[in-house]
């Protein structure tokens, strides 16, 4: 995979990749989520307190036309969320796209 752009704020990130198509998006995940709480356990925190990532995350395609909009977005979540909780957000692209969710267990 290929790291396009990554960013977010104290409370989620969002990542753009160029994902391998051997791979699968949920074997990517777990890549990143275990590589990424690895190295942050090994510099950041003690044996007695140790990070880890929400056991969901919410993966979403983007077309190559979209590919600079979305990186333009990554780069602003800081002012982005000044308006509106990351919470709200998400939300309201499940909505627009219609996908079914259960909102016990959007946030687990």
């Amino acid at each position: 995979m290929k790291s396009l752009r990554v960013g977010g704020t104290a409370n989620h990130i969002h990542a753009l990749f160029s994902l391998n198509p051997t791979t699968s998006v949920s074997k990517t995940i777990q890549l990143i989520k275990g590589a990424s709480s690895k190295w942050i356990n090994d510099n950041f925190y003690s044996n007695s307190r140790k990070f880890k990532w929400q056991g969901g995350n919410g993966t979403f395609s983007v077309s190559e036309s979209m590919v600079l909009k979305v990186i333009k977005y990554i780069a602003n979540q800081k002012e982005h969320h000044k308006t509106k909780s990351f919470k709200e957000e998400y939300i309201e692209l499940l909505k627009k796209q219609n996908v079914e969710y259960n909102m016990q267990y959007v946030f687990d």
